[in-house]
C-alpha cells in the first residue's frame, strides 16, 4: 500500500499514524491517497510496515524494542526523530514537529480504541493545538474536529439526519447553532454535567456552530 500520489508539498494534510486501534484498510487507503507526508509514532512502525506503507518520519521516545537500522534500510529515505521528552505524548510531539515544519493541517488515525486512557488523552489533547494547526482525528466510526471560538464559525454541509455531537473539554460557553435538530442558543456545556451528544442535522444544508469561550469538540459519529 503506497502512501504517495502527486506530492504537493505542505498543501495537503500530513497523516499521523498513532498506535491505537487500526482502522479499516479502505479508510487508511483513502487518507494515504491525499496525504503525501506520513508520520508514524514509535512502535506502530511495525504494524505500518506490515501493510507496505512508505513512511516519511518515525517519531517517538523509542522506549520499546525497535530495530532502527532495519527500519532505515527498509524505509529509506526516512527521517527518524528521537523525542525523549516524557512531559508530552508522542502525538503531541508529532503536532509540534509538523507545526515547526510549517504544515497547516494534519489528519490522525489509529489514535482511538485499545487503551481508554490513551484514547481520552489523544481526543482531548488536540484542543491545545487548535489555533496552531488544523487537526482532524478519524476512525471507522467518528470524525473529530476541535472548534475555534468566536469570531471563528464552523460551517459544513450535511445530509439531514447526520449525527453530530458537541463535546466540551472542560466548559464551552455561549454556543450558537443553526440547522441542528436540537438548536443551542447561547447555551453552556460542561463535561460530565451537560454535553451536546447525539444531535443531528435538521435538514440538508449548512450546519453552523459558534461559541465564545472554552474548548469544544465536534464529533461526526455513526454506528
Amino acid at each position: 500500500m503506497s502512501s504517495h500520489h502527486i506530492v504537493r508539498e505542505k498543501q495537503e494534510p500530513a497523516l499521523i499514524i498513532a498506535n491505537g486501534e487500526s482502522c479499516s484498510s479502505e479508510l487508511l487507503g483513502q487518507l494515504l491517497e491525499w496525504s503525501p507526508f506520513v508520520v508514524v509514532l514509535d512502535s506502530a512502525i511495525h504494524r505500518v510496515m506490515s501493510l507496505g506503507i512508505k513512511v516519511d518520519v518515525l517519531l517517538g521516545d523509542f522506549d520499546r524494542d525497535i530495530d532502527l537500522k532495519e527500519i532505515e534500510q527498509s524505509q529509506y529515505p526516512i527521517e527518524i526523530i528521537h523525542t525523549p521528552d516524557q512531559d508530552k505524548t508522542d502525538l503531541e510531539k508529532a503536532f509540534d514537529f509538523l507545526i515547526n515544519r510549517g504544515f497547516p493541517a494534519a489528519n490522525v488515525v489509529w489514535a482511538t480504541g485499545r487503551r481508554a486512557d490513551h484514547s481520552i488523552t489523544n481526543m482531548t489533547n488536540i484542543i491545545r493545538y487548535k489555533s496552531k494547526i488544523s487537526i482532524v482525528m478519524i476512525d471507522d466510526y467518528s470524525v473529530i474536529y476541535p472548534l475555534l471560538p468566536f469570531p471563528a464559525i464552523f460551517e459544513k454541509w450535511y445530509v439531514k439526519g447526520s449525527q453530530i455531537s458537541l463535546i466540551p473539554i472542560g466548559q464551552a460557553t455561549n454556543i450558537h447553532t443553526k440547522n441542528l435538530l436540537y438548536e443551542l442558543e447561547n447555551e453552556h456545556l460542561t463535561i460530565g454535567y451537560r454535553s451536546g451528544n447525539s444531535n443531528e442535522a435538521a435538514e440538508d444544508g449548512l450546519v453552523s456552530i459558534s461559541y465564545q469561550y472554552g474548548d469544544l469538540l465536534l464529533m461526526e459519529c455513526h454506528d
